[in-house]
Order: structure tokens, then C-alpha cells, then sequence
């Protein structure tokens, strides 16, 4: 596959409520740093979301928290992408919040979310948002704080919801409230194999199940200790391509609610990600895989 022939869109499609997208999208954490912890470039980082847009990525995942001290995702996505395309799917989250320090706030108190969600609107330069997941903490209850989501959705602010971090009984929890149309927690190969039956349930209910950390390995991102699986490494040399491209592969053919929101501020990485979303694993290769990810 030539580097012409790469889209988002061979992924195939899911929607968002009444916003469809393409499977394989992008996350905006990593825009704001380097892996050593210091400040991105900002042409860099603009050239990356834009290469993203053209390879036909239309969903980006974002939060005003994502940002360094130099950076704010943000206002990077606003710089580099605005005035919007029609079909780009901006999905932010609420719940948690850093002073500028960078240090994090306790969760956000359900009459405090309006000025979060205003800060989003503001740094992204929109007069709604398309998606907003409140990310949780742990297993309290958060009907209160979907519901004063909900009223800002009523408000026209928010246009469809979601949550991240859930425990499985928090989705039903948060379905009594309002509509859900995305679930957004850590998963991968071989890594949180408990959110399978999680997954399955939100295929189930036409949910969009969005994992983070997709290329995560014991909670490192694989490869970032030089570890990796033999099966995930033998897979990846026999479809002529890197193992991360393989755990995207194969977090995509886990369902086709599932959506892939891979992270990188790197243009080269950023086209084998995209790729990824075209690469279709055999049978042999799932069983493998499988077994890699029930052993974890």
C-alpha cells in the first residue's frame, strides 16, 4: 500500500449518534509534548493534524487538559484545522481539570462542567460540541453529573454524550439519564481483557466502544521497553508491517463498534497508524491473538 493509497476510510465507518466517522481516528494527547516531556513543535504538531484530516481521518479525540506548558491541544486543533470540514467529529471530555501548574484537580462538581465545557468551546473556537464524555472517578454514582451534561446538550452546547473510565455498571447508570452513544476506556491487546464483556454489551446497544491506550502492554506502550510478543511480532512480519500496526488491526476487529483513536505526534508514525485501519488479519492471526490476549 502506497503512502497515496492510505485512508482513514478503509477502516469502514460507525456513527455517533447521527455523526458517522471513520473507525480509525486520531487522539490529541501527544500533540502537546514529547515523549521526554518537553514542549512539541507547533508546526509539527499542525502538520500532523492536517496530514491526518487528508488522509481522511474525521474524528479527532481531545480535552482542554491535554496540554503542556507551552501547548494546548486544543488551540493546536483550532490552529491547524479551522474553519472545520463538515465531516470532522471533534469529541472532547469533562470530569477532570489541571490548574496551570499542570497539576490535576479533584473531579470536577456536576455545577462546575459548564465552565468546562465552555473552555472547550472557546479553545476550539465552536458554539457546540460534537461529542462530550465525562470521564469518571471510580465507582461512585454519576447521574448528577451526566444530568447536568444532559442540560447542557438540551442548551444546544453539547450535541451527543458519552463516558470514559466506566465501570460496566455505570454505563446502564448513565443511559437512565440520556442517550450514549460512546464508551471511551483503556484497552488493548493483552491489556484490560475484563472490558471484553463491556465491549460486547456496547455493540449490543449501538454504542462506539473507544479504547485508549490501544497500544498499551502491562500499562507500558508496547515496544517502549523493547518488549514485545512473539505472536504479535510473527504477525506483524508476516503482513509486512509493524506490531503496533497489528494491535490497531486487531483492536478494529474486535467489533465493528469499536473505534480506534491512535495518538502520535510523529507524520510518519501517524501514516502507519492510519494504514493499520486497512489491514485485514487472517483467521490464524486472530486465534494467535487471542491467545495472547487471554494469557495477559
Amino acid at each position: 500500500m502506497t503512502t497515496d493509497t492510505i485512508t482513514a476510510a478503509a477502516a469502514g465507518t460507525w456513527r455517533l449518534g447521527d455523526l458517522t466517522v471513520n473507525r480509525i481516528g486520531f487522539g490529541a494527547m501527544r500533540l502537546t509534548s514529547n515523549a521526554d516531556g518537553s514542549p512539541s513543535d507547533r508546526d509539527r504538531a499542525t502538520a500532523v493534524l492536517r496530514r491526518a484530516v487528508e488522509l481522511g481521518v474525521n474524528h479527532i479525540d481531545t480535552a482542554a487538559f491535554y496540554f503542556s506548558p507551552l501547548r494546548s491541544a486544543n488551540e493546536l486543533i483550532n490552529r491547524a484545522l479551522a474553519p472545520y470540514p463538515d465531516d470532522l467529529v471533534i469529541v472532547t471530555k469533562v470530569g477532570p481539570g489541571r490548574d496551570p501548574s499542570g497539576e490535576w484537580l479533584p473531579m470536577a462538581r456536576p455545577d462546575q462542567l459548564r465552565v468546562q465545557v465552555e473552555e472547550n468551546l472557546r479553545q476550539l473556537g465552536r458554539d457546540h460540541l460534537d461529542v462530550v464524555n465525562l470521564r469518571v472517578y471510580g465507582p461512585e454514582p454519576l447521574a448528577e453529573h451526566f444530568g447536568a451534561l444532559a442540560e447542557l446538550r438540551d442548551a444546544g452546547l453539547i450535541r451527543h454524550l458519552g463516558v470514559s473510565a466506566i465501570r460496566p455498571h455505570q454505563l446502564a447508570e448513565a443511559q437512565s439519564v440520556a442517550p450514549v452513544v460512546c464508551v471511551q476506556n483503556s484497552y488493548g491487546l493483552g491489556y484490560r481483557a475484563g472490558n471484553d464483556q463491556l465491549l460486547r454489551d456496547c455493540a449490543a446497544q449501538g454504542i462506539a466502544f473507544v479504547p485508549f491506550f490501544s497500544l498499551a502492554t502491562s500499562g507500558r506502550e508496547a515496544g517502549a521497553s523493547g518488549a514485545e510478543h512473539d505472536e504479535v511480532r510473527a504477525a506483524a512480519r508476516e503482513h509486512g508491517v509493524t506490531p503496533a500496526q497489528v494491535r490497531l488491526a486487531w483492536t478494529l476487529h474486535r467489533g465493528p463498534n469499536v473505534l480506534a483513536i491512535p495518538g502520535t505526534g510523529n507524520p510518519e508514525h501517524l501514516v502507519q497508524n492510519v494504514a493499520a485501519g486497512g489491514l485485514r488479519l487472517t483467521a490464524d492471526d486472530l486465534a494467535r491473538l487471542e491467545a495472547v490476549h487471554q494469557s495477559a
